[in-house]
C-alpha cells in the first residue's frame, strides 16, 4: 500500500518505521527539517519538506494516489485541514489524530466525516481509559481488555518472595488446576520471552497472563500479590488526561475520594467548577510539603499526568517512598517504560503508543480486529478473525504451523470465550487472540486470510 504520513514527530516516526518494515510504500511530509533529517538518516522511506495545509505540497507528496493518509502532527487544526484537503484530492482512507473531543461528542455540530476523516484517533482518551483500568486492577502493571471485554491480559511483577519463583510454567499451571489461565509472555532483564512450559519463573520477572475477566482476581492471588482495594486517589496535573481520569473515576464510583492538583490557577478554577465530586487544589504536585499536607501517606493511588514526564516520574517515586500502594506515571519517551518498574514505579503509560496501536490496526485491516503493543516488552497482542477458507480452521491448534515467536492465547466463538489449548479448534469467523514478536506479525496474519 502507498501510505502518506503527515507529521514526522514521535508518532509519525514510529509509524513510518513500523510500516516501512512491513514493506509498504511510505512518504513522510513535514516542514521541520530536523525531524525530516532523523527520518532520512534512519528510515527507508520517501520524505518531503512541505506545508500540510498546502494543496500543492500535498499533491507533491502523492496524496492523490494514497491508499491511506495519516495526519499526526501536534496541531489538531493542521490535521483536520490536511485530512479534508487530502480526501478531496483523492486519498482513499484518512486517519487523523485529534486531541480535542469536539468532533467525537454525541451532540457535536460537526462530525469527523464532515472533514473527510474516516478514522479519528484520540490518544488522550485512550491513555486515560488505560489508567482507569489499572487503578481498578491495582496489582497489575499492564491491563488490556480483549474479546469484547470477556478476557483480560494483565502484567504482574514477580517479587523475590513470590511462591512461583523457581517453578516451571507447567508446574505453575498444575498447582492451580481449578483456574484456567495462560502465561503468554515474560519480560526478563530487558528481554522478551514467548515461553514454553519448561521455562522457569525467576524473581523480578514480569509475567503477562491471559484469563477470563471474572477469574483475574484469582490469577493475581496465585502470584502472591493481593488485589489491592483502592478508595483514595490523588491526581497530579489538570491536563486533558488528568481531567478525563478525574471525570471518569468520579462518575463511576461516588465513594472514591479523589483529589486533583493543578499548578495553574485559572485551570484549577475551571476544573473545580466542572468536577463537582473532585477536590481540586491549586499547587505544585512535586512539592513534598503540599503532598504531605493533603494526606499523600493515606492515599491508595497516585497518578501523575503533567506535561513534564520527569516530574511525573519524580512525583510517583516520592509517593512510592511514602508507601502509596499504586503509582502510575505518564511518560512520552518509550525508553522510560522498561525502566519504570526497575526504579520503583508500578506502571507507566505512553499515550503515543496508544495512538500508534489504534492507527496500526486500521492500516492492517482485513481480518485484524485489534493490535496492541505491550508496554516495555517487544511483543504484540493481535486479535484476528479466521476466514472460512484460511489455513487455521477445522484442525487442532497443535497441528497448525504458527511462526516462531507466536502463542495462541484465547478464542472467542459464537459469543463465548475460552483459553486455547493444543486440542482447541478454530472455526470459521472465530476471533483468535495471539501474542507474538513484531517480526512474526505479518506471517501469522496471513494464516487467517
Amino acid at each position: 500500500m502507498k501510505i502518506v504520513i503527515i507529521g514526522a514527530g514521535e508518532i509519525g516516526y514510529d509509524l513510518a518505521s513500523m510500516l516501512s518494515n512491513e514493506k509498504h510504500d511510505v512518504v513522510v511530509l513535514d516542514r521541520d527539517k530536523d525531524a525530516l533529517k532523523k527520518v532520512s538518516d534512519n528510515l527507508d522511506v520517501l520524505y518531503f519538506e512541505g506545508n500540510a495545509t498546502s494543496a500543492k505540497d500535498l499533491v507533491d507528496a502523492g496524496v492523490k494516489d494514497a491508499d491511506i493518509l495519516i495526519a499526526v502532527t501536534s496541531i489538531d487544526e493542521v490535521n483536520m485541514i490536511a485530512s479534508m484537503m487530502s480526501k478531496r484530492l483523492g486519498a482513499e482512507k484518512v486517519i487523523a489524530r485529534v486531541r480535542s473531543d469536539e468532533l467525537s461528542r454525541p451532540n457535536a455540530p460537526l462530525k469527523s466525516t464532515d472533514l473527510g476523516i474516516d478514522v479519528l484517533i484520540h490518544p488522550e482518551q485512550s491513555a486515560a481509559l488505560e489508567i482507569v483500568r489499572l487503578i481498578k486492577r491495582a496489582s497489575a502493571s499492564d491491563l488490556i481488555n480483549l474479546a469484547d471485554g470477556q478476557m483480560q491480559m494483565i502484567g504482574l511483577r514477580i517479587g523475590k518472595a513470590s511462591p512461583l519463583v523457581g517453578k516451571t510454567l507447567v508446574e505453575y499451571a498444575e498447582e492451580f488446576p481449578e483456574i484456567t489461565f495462560r502465561v503468554v509472555a515474560i519480560s526478563r532483564k530487558g528481554m522478551t520471552i514467548i515461553p514454553s512450559g519448561s521455562v522457569r519463573i525467576q524473581a523480578y520477572d514480569q509475567l503477562f497472563l491471559l484469563a477470563k475477566t471474572d477469574v483475574i482476581p484469582e490469577v493475581i492471588k496465585t502470584t502472591g500479590k493481593p488485589d489491592v482495594e483502592i478508595s483514595r486517589i490523588m491526581i497530579a496535573g489538570g491536563t486533558p488526561i488528568g481531567a478525563m481520569i478525574a471525570r471518569i473515576l468520579s462518575e463511576e464510583d461516588k465513594n472514591w475520594n479523589i483529589k486533583l492538583i493543578e499548578p495553574d490557577h485559572d485551570t484549577a478554577v475551571e476544573l473545580a467548577q466542572e468536577l463537582k465530586d473532585v477536590l481540586v487544589l491549586n499547587g505544585n504536585p512535586t512539592d513534598p510539603d503540599l503532598l504531605a499536607t493533603e494526606g499523600i501517606t493515606d492515599t491508595d493511588a497516585f497518578i501523575s499526568v503533567t506535561e513534564d514526564e520527569e516530574s511525573n516520574i519524580i512525583s510517583c517515586l516520592m509517593a512510592k517512598h511514602l508507601e502509596v500502594k499504586k503509582t502510575v506515571a505518564l511518560v512520552s519517551k518509550p525508553d522510560y517504560i522498561p525502566l519504570s518498574q526497575t526504579i520503583g514505579l508500578d506502571a507507566a503509560i505512553n499515550k503515543k503508543s496508544a495512538a500508534s496501536n489504534e492507527i496500526h490496526r486500521h492500516v492492517r485491516g482485513g481480518r485484524v480486529i485489534s493490535v496492541k503493543a505491550l508496554q516495555g516488552i517487544k511483543a504484540e497482542v493481535i486479535e484476528l478473525q479466521a476466514a472460512p477458507k484460511s489455513k487455521v480452521v477445522k484442525k487442532p491448534i497443535r497441528n497448525i504451523r504458527f511462526p516462531e515467536g507466536c502463542v495462541v492465547g484465547g478464542i472467542l466463538s459464537n459469543g463465548s470465550s475460552e483459553i486455547a489449548t493444543g486440542q482447541s479448534r478454530i472455526k470459521a469467523n472465530d476471533r483468535v487472540i495471539i501474542f507474538c514478536l513484531p517480526e512474526a506479525v505479518d506471517n501469522v496474519t496471513s494464516l487467517f486470510k
